[in-house]
């Protein structure tokens, strides 16, 4: 019966069903094509494994070696790619204001802003002029660069206040 636990497991010693295969020696080097039996009792005599690499060349490909350092090799070498696009998938947190925000909503929207900053996110905070606010965008840009003053310990000023339409928007880039 052949039980393989997972799918991105290779087959090893006796879970191998292919009569002739190519084996490929602890260091590297070609031993030639040999029978399963052969290649398992060299393996053996190694005090290594015999795992299947490629099934499906003519002939398979079989290497010698330590399959459990193989496959801890490998999960280090996927963590390791994990981290960096993680590293390199910061997210832009925004935040939106108003031109009459409360004091205490503005020092919440400081506090947790500031915490992303220390995670290394970047933050984008804008404002959306209502009505007759659209005559007093200069109030919008006080407010806006009031937010970027408070964060000014763990963030600067990577795009000035800038007014799209209807919406004045600022970003702020964690410091280095």
């Amino acid at each position: 019966m052949l039980y393989i636990a997972k799918t991105d497991e290779l087959p090893i010693n006796n879970q191998i069903r292919v009569a002739e295969l190519m084996v490929i020696g602890p260091n590297g080097e070609k031993m030639g094509v040999k029978k399963l039996e052969d290649a398992l009792t060299l393996a053996n005599y190694a005090g290594l494994d015999l795992v299947l690499m490629s099934e499906n060349s003519t002939p398979a490909v079989a290497k010698i070696m330590d399959y459990n350092k193989y496959r801890y090799e490998k999960q280090k070498k996927l963590k390791e790619a994990q981290k960096k696009q993680r590293e390199s998938n910061k997210e832009v947190k925004e935040y939106r204001l108003s031109v009459r925000i409360d004091v205490h909503d503005f020092e919440t929207r400081v506090k947790n802003a500031n915490e992303y900053l220390q995670k290394g996110h970047k933050i984008k905070a804008f404002i959306r002029f209502k009505g007759r606010e659209m005559a007093h965008t200069d109030l919008g840009r006080d407010v806006l660069m009031k937010f970027a003053d408070s964060l000014s310990e763990f963030g600067q000023i990577e795009m000035e206040p800038k007014l799209e339409g209807r919406q004045m928007s600022l970003l702020i880039a964690p410091k280095k």
